[in-house]
């Protein structure tokens, strides 16, 4: 047998392109076709060979003595006997052919083999799930635990954060895992299942919370090594809600909370915003992610968490004096002693490599940066800012200028609505989306119509109404008063010089009869009867007529 063997078009794990695998006396080394991709097994280093089925044809699996896999598919079925002989020559290693589960159940065995978690039926595995992909993993029920993966912009099998991927991949992955398992009382190896039987040694416990455990443990493995910058505890997020404990890495940040955790790289984080609260007490910090991260079916694109103004930290980063200077620049201090919202959003900004975006000229009828709004039936603050609007903090809305193609004030202007004290503002995008926010003070019309004009916003009126320029003298109390019968009547406010105005709707004062014996009360009376009524009534008339117009001149 030859000391050296060579197999072309084989894939190293999930790589997308294809390599050279060559076999020699002193170890296993791959190649990729395309770049410059060189990855080496030393003979020391192998435990054990398998063969098996795989997704591109068949697959040689090779156990590290660390508890590590790697494997290497690509191969066809006339390969096996090639690398059996060369296994068994150069590394005095037999090849072992690894039986699969084609029985289709949804019921079985879960064995965690190194960074692999196996599914196994009937002492067949079924499938396995890499631990490297697993993003999040979350308690979704009594018994139950989900497993979120990695999409392809996270995931790093591909050399960098590939964008517009076009194939299907699989998303999220929950298993049910009922009853009690035994454990040893260091809680390190998994001894027995039962329910409820305990032995000398052992501990039993739940086993949806040691299999929980063990994936959050074994997801970690080669990606969160090392030791954290800073953690930040108790950090109160109104979206989602809930505290959560942050603990940040050099290259991604973990968000611990009582019921999910997070792990978020910073690749994924593409917006910050800085946004001080109108009530002056509070400070919101938001930091947009693409992808979202999930909890169940729910997507957060937004994450807006909330620091008190005035309240202070005092924390010491674990960095050296040089990995400051050189790998950051110098753009972080080794001690920070300021307000918790600045200490964040400047390790944010110098992490992430994003800006930090903060209100601009703004200012709205009370001199916030925000207005007060609803969308729906949710509350919170609409901010202006220079190049985008941002709704918080439920649900985080983010709408970009240039993304805007018209912007329609409702109820407004009309004589009809002169009454209400709000309006509505409706953002009809490019897109064909429409955002809709009410309840907004009539007194931030001006501001926002300002605004819009200086940002070159198109403007108009649901109704086709003219949007009025002031709003100081309007009252409730002016304009409308309760009747003695619990209703409302309209109250008039004469306008002066408004010609005809007077004679239309107020009475002729001089035209009523000041006797109280007058010929108006004969000619209605009952017992008034004569043949030429009809002619006093027009005589009587025409004398009235005239005693009007002489007492006007």
């Amino acid at each position: 047998m030859s000391g050296k063997t060579q197999f072309d078009n084989i894939y190293l794990g999930l790589q997308p392109t294809p390599g050279r695998l060559r076999l020699v006396d002193s170890g296993i080394g791959w190649k990729a076709t395309v770049g410059e991709k060189i990855f080496t097994i030393p003979v020391a280093e192998i435990r054990k060979l398998y063969w098996l089925r795989a997704a591109r044809d068949y697959e040689l699996r090779i156990k590290l003595r660390n508890d590590a896999t790697v494997k290497f598919d690509g191969f066809h079925r006339n390969d096996f006997e090639t690398l059996k002989e060369v296994a068994k020559s150069l590394y005095k290693i037999p090849l072992e052919m690894k039986e699969l589960s084609l029985k289709g159940w949804n019921w079985g065995k879960t064995e965690f083999e190194g960074n692999y978690l196996t599914f196994n039926v009937q002492n067949r595995p079924m499938f396995e799930v890499p631990m490297s992909e697993v993003a999040n993993t979350n308690l979704a029920g009594k018994n139950e635990v989900s497993l979120e993966f990695m999409s392809p912009e996270q995931s790093d099998r591909f050399g960098s954060k590939k964008k517009g991927f076009s194939g299907d991949e699989l998303v999220e992955m929950r298993f049910y895992i009922p009853g009690t398992t035994a454990t040893n009382a260091d809680g390190e190896e998994e001894v027995a299942e039962g329910e409820g039987e305990k032995e000398d040694g052992e501990e039993v416990k739940n086993a949806v919370s040691v299999f929980y455990e063990t994936v959050k443990t074994k997801a970690d493995l080669g990606q969160v090594t090392g030791e954290s910058i800073v953690l930040f505890q108790e950090i109160l997020c109104l979206t989602p809600r809930g505290r959560y404990d942050m603990d940040m890495f050099p290259t991604f940040l973990r968000l611990r909370g009582k019921t999910y955790d997070y792990k978020i790289v910073y690749n994924n984080i593409i917006k910050l915003f800085l946004l001080p609260k109108p009530d002056d007490v509070h400070v919101m910090f938001v930091i947009g992610l693409d992808p979202p991260i999930r909890q169940g079916q729910t997507r957060y694109p937004f994450l807006v968490t909330q620091f008190v103004r005035d309240e202070e930290i005092d924390v010491l980063l674990n960095l050296d004096d040089e990995t400051i200077e050189e790998k950051y620049e110098g753009k972080l201090s080794k001690k920070y002693e300021a307000p918790t919202y600045e200490v964040i959003s400047t390790i944010f900004r110098v992490l992430t490599g994003r800006k930090v975006t903060v209100p601009g000229q703004y200012r709205s009828h009370h001199g916030t940066s925000a207005v007060k709004a609803s969308m729906k039936a949710n509350e919170g603050f609409l901010y202006p800012l220079e190049k985008c609007f941002m709704f918080i903090p439920k649900p985080p809305t983010f709408i970009p200028h240039s993304e805007v193609g018209s912007v329609t004030f409702s109820r407004v202007g009309s004589a009809a609505t002169s009454s209400v004290r709000t309006f509505d503002v409706k953002f009809n995008m490019k897109s064909g989306t429409d955002y809709q926010f009410s309840s907004i003070n009539r007194e931030e019309y001006t501001n926002l119509e300002e605004f819009l004009k200086s940002k070159k916003i198109k403007m108009k009126s649901e109704l086709g109404d003219e949007a009025p320029t002031s709003y100081a003298g309007l009252d409730l109390s002016d304009s409308e008063e309760e009747n003695t019968s619990g209703g409302r009547k309209r109250v008039r406010v004469s306008s002066p010089g408004a010609p005809g105005e007077e004679e239309e709707e107020s009475p002729d004062e001089d035209f009523i009869a000041e006797d109280s014996d007058s010929d108006i009360e004969e000619e209605y009376n009952e017992n008034y009867a004569g043949s030429d009524a009809g002619s006093d009534a027009e005589v009587l008339s025409d004398d009235m007529i005239e005693e009007a117009t002489k007492s006007k001149k």
